[in-house]
């Protein structure tokens, strides 16, 4: 088995939502992660984006991480397709498995679950815990009132700009994946365990 050239961590809604452009943008998320040679790592469940974003990655030729707790498997339908299926006691060893699995940190489309992992892993960047990239897929306009309540958390004066600065945004997959997964100025995508 070969190493995958980097491990992406998704966190998106275990629903599909009410525009169809949210599960595009997840099939395209895992389209590129495996015709790029990458690992999902994601919460395991097989409904919702969720579903389609791990079928994407191994349709195109990319190993699947799967993290959910017991009390979900039965409520979210555990993806018994992964290529790595853990079934951990609560969701803070989810957490703490993706984040440890992970090279960097995607959020599409999701829910109060979705915002709670991206607002907890972009947390422990600001704090030093981690220094690995986090971006926000903002999928048909999904995230734009998020994004200007927290431009309102800044100009109070309750966020810096550097704490913005650490979450890269973008509308297109081809854009943002290059820019958390490639090493700086070669454009190679490969595992950046090595240099964070």
């Amino acid at each position: 088995m070969s190493i995958p050239a980097f491990s992406l961590c998704v966190y998106c809604g275990s629903r599909p939502g009410d525009d169809l452009r949210f599960a595009d943008a997840a099939r395209a998320v895992g389209s590129w992660i495996g015709r790029h040679g990458g690992q999902l790592v994601y919460g395991g469940g097989h409904n919702g984006l969720m579903g389609v974003v791990a079928d994407a990655t191994q349709a195109a030729g990319g190993r699947v991480i799967g993290v959910i707790p017991q009390a979900l498997v039965d409520k979210e339908a555990a993806n018994r397709r992964c290529d790595e299926l853990h079934i951990v006691q609560n969701m803070h060893e989810r957490k703490a498995m993706m984040a440890e699995r992970a090279d960097a940190f995607l959020a599409l489309p999701g829910g109060i679950g979705t915002f709670e992992e991206l607002f907890e892993v972009w947390t422990w960047r600001q704090l030093g815990y981690h220094a690995k990239p986090l971006g926000l897929l903002n999928v048909a306009g999904y995230y734009d009132a998020m994004l200007s309540f927290l431009q309102n958390s800044v100009g109070h004066g309750f966020m810096g700009e550097w704490q913005m600065d650490f979450l890269q945004v973008g509308t297109e997959v081809d854009t943002l994946l290059p820019g958390l997964l490639c090493h700086p100025g070669t454009g190679d995508v490969a595992p950046l365990r090595d240099v964070i």
